[in-house]
């Protein structure tokens, strides 16, 4: 896998293949007393994402890494824009979140954070008020369904930098040589080449630019 390799994820469209094989209306108590990440991921795959799983012009990446894997995306979803899933089980805590919010905040267009039950009044505290909250919960039968506390909006302070470092070095040189940046530029080391690309060409042509690479790329953890 190439060092840089990561992958994206968005409520509406990319394979179905569910890291954690139960079914989704298997009673939990045969196997856990309360939900995990595994658990939830499952169901966000089976009730929210199915059809950007389906949809062939979507991407949806398990954990893309962020600011070359500082901090990863527990599912992204690429298409007309980047949206990341953030997942707080009740066996998580909160106290990352605040970094984690910081990374997501930089990146990505929409943000939804789904959390279990003991989670769901401290999260919207702690998160932005344009990220979507959704709470995850279990029914008589053990099913999951999850519950809409919070309707994302979109994020219009993305950082150009910080979504530069979404691309490898070679797509970043390919994409400065088609703008005739001097040879001499484009040997310099990486954060110097993407401080030079968000400064050369407009953010809407970058964030486009980077979702066409994601898509492209073939070296995913799909789910």
């Amino acid at each position: 896998m190439h060092p840089e390799s990561s992958r994206s994820s968005l409520i509406q469209t990319a394979p179905l293949l569910p890291p954690f094989k139960q079914s989704c209306n298997t009673p939990l108590a045969d196997y856990i007393d309360q939900m995990n990440d595994a658990i939830i991921r499952n169901a966000l795959y089976r009730k929210i994402l199915r059809r950007n799983i389906s949809c062939d012009s979507t991407l949806v990446v398990d954990e893309m890494g962020l600011l070359h894997g500082n901090f990863r995306a527990d599912i992204a979803v690429v298409n007309g824009h980047l949206a990341g899933y953030e997942i707080k089980s009740d066996e998580d805590n909160l106290r990352r979140l605040d970094k984690q919010a910081s990374a997501y905040n930089s990146v990505f267009d929409r943000v939804n954070i789904v959390v279990g039950q003991k989670h769901a009044k401290p999260v919207l505290k702690k998160v932005p008020n344009w990220w979507g909250v959704l709470v995850a919960h279990e029914g008589k039968r053990g099913g999951i369904s999850f519950e809409t506390v919070r309707r994302g909006r979109f994020n219009h302070a993305v950082d150009p930098i910080a979504v530069a470092h979404l691309l490898w070095r070679n797509e970043v040189v390919s994409l400065l040589e088609t703008h005739n940046v001097k040879r001499k530029v484009l040997r310099s080391p990486r954060n110097e080449l993407y401080v030079v690309l968000a400064q050369l060409i407009p953010l809407r042509e970058l964030r486009c630019h980077v979702r066409t690479c994601l898509r492209r790329r073939t070296e995913w953890r799909h789910p």
